[in-house]
């Protein structure tokens, strides 16, 4: 039977057990939707606000006690011959007899089993306070976890852009490296037919030589954009791998408005925790009434008598003076109050300026992206009709140079402008409080916990 219990252990426990250990699947392939919500769910801020979320439940948990009555059971055994314990054993179990000594009543025993309950009918309102004020803790610590997923949010998409960001300036610096390399050979064509100087050949090899240099900072940008990418998913190694065919990119809000951010509905949260402990405060002054009630049972064995008796009844206790405690109490919920107050109208002038801030940097984003697209375009023409131009020995190498030059640059700046576009999207949405992508992560945290 032992094994047997044992085995029925082991079948129900183990698979708990290994779901517990059971970690998020990565994907082969990377896009921004699939960042987001894998940095929401395995980020260890994500976790730490998750497990903040149980421990204010379990405070909610906790307050609503006081509104139940606390029952409780006892039991003893004991033997005496002490004259005053003695002689209550003999009462309570319905011994008492007139020939009994009272100074030397013999020795008894007792088994003594009791129930007894009791239950606040009044405190002024403090157990009302306190449930509120825990109420109020979830709420904040609810705001809180949301905050921090708009925060992961926006960081992970915005690594994952700066990385697409890292990779075309990578590949633009590879054009541009290319594109000398081919001018280097019709110049050594050019230079072994007598056409060219030696300068303007050496010019192009410096150049390629500046391009390289160029290519290996792009590629360390790249590797580093990765790592913080990894980091940002709460991972500390791996391969990355961008999936570019389907890219997923956050859509512009149709609204601007700061009045749904977390942060706003936790100092609120606050803001509400605070008139409960003020409330509680003020009825700390008022008296408390309790109601109380017991059943015991007495049995002997020396006597071999038994009885029972019960005790009900209500307790008052009112506070006279109590060296100003209460009202210093009062006083400092008070302040407390009126600082959070001052808070949220400070934070909400905050949060208006950053959503305006977000505003003009998407407005400035897209200028510029426009002016870049425009200039990529000039640049490309230019570049192709200066090569051919180079070919026929009808332009110095040192103008060609400038003109590649120039194109690198172009297309350099585009990808910049491009990702300053997204991200900027990305800020207006987590300005307006609003989540990258509808993922489904929210559920509820003590199922994420098991």
């Amino acid at each position: 039977m032992k094994r047997l219990s044992l085995l029925l252990l082991l079948w129900v426990v183990l698979p708990g057990v290994q779901g517990l250990a059971t970690e998020i699947p990565l994907p082969e392939d990377w896009t921004a939707r699939k960042a987001v919500e894998f940095a929401l769910r395995n980020n260890p801020d994500s976790l730490v606000a998750s497990q903040r979320m149980l421990e204010a439940e379990a405070l909610l948990t906790k307050s609503a006690a006081s509104f139940y009555p606390q029952l409780g059971w006892s039991g003893s055994y004991s033997q005496t011959n002490n004259p005053i314990h003695s002689f209550g054993n003999i009462l309570n179990q319905g011994e008492f007899t007139p020939g009994i000594d009272f100074n030397d009543p013999g020795r008894t025993d007792n088994l003594n089993l009791s129930v007894g309950a009791q239950y606040r009918l009044y405190n002024g309102g403090q157990d009302v306070a306190r449930k509120n004020a825990a109420g109020a803790g979830v709420e904040l610590f609810s705001a809180e976890h949301e905050s921090i997923q708009l925060r992961l949010g926006f960081e992970a998409f915005r690594s994952f852009q700066r990385m697409i960001e890292a990779e075309t300036v990578q590949r633009a610096q590879q054009v541009a490296l290319d594109a000398v390399r081919s001018s280097i050979e019709v110049a050594r064509a050019r230079y072994a037919a007598g056409d060219l100087l030696k300068i303007d050949l050496l010019n192009l090899e410096v150049q390629e030589s500046r391009i390289l240099e160029s290519q290996i900072q792009a590629d360390h940008s790249l590797e580093l954009s990765k790592q913080i990418f990894l980091t940002l998913l709460g991972l500390s190694a791996g391969e990355v791998r961008v999936e570019t065919t389907s890219l997923t990119n956050p859509v512009p809000p149709k609204i601007h408005n700061s009045a749904q951010r977390p942060e706003l509905k936790r100092m609120q949260a606050a803001l509400r925790a605070a008139e409960a402990e003020l409330s509680g405060a003020r009825g700390s002054r008022r008296p408390t009434v309790d109601g109380f009630a017991s059943y015991q049972f007495d049995q002997g064995t020396v006597l071999a008598g038994s009885g029972d008796s019960w005790t009900a009844g209500i307790k008052v206790n009112f506070k006279l003076f109590d060296g100003y405690n209460a009202a210093a109490e009062v006083s400092r919920a008070e302040a407390r109050l009126g600082i959070i107050r001052a808070e949220l109208r400070k934070l909400e002038l905050a949060l208006n300026l950053e959503l305006k801030q977000a505003e003009l940097a998407l407005s400035q984003a897209e200028q510029r992206k426009q002016v870049t697209e425009k200039m990529v375009e000039q640049a490309t023409e230019s570049e192709q009709l200066s090569r051919a131009r180079f070919r026929e020995g009808v332009i110095l190498a040192s103008d060609l140079i400038d003109i590649e030059s120039r194109l690198t640059d172009a297309r350099v700046r585009n990808a910049v402008a491009t990702s300053a576009v997204q991200i900027a999207i990305a800020d207006c949405r987590r300005a307006s409080g609003l989540p990258q992508f509808i993922v489904n992560t929210d559920m509820n945290p003590s199922q994420e916990n098991r």
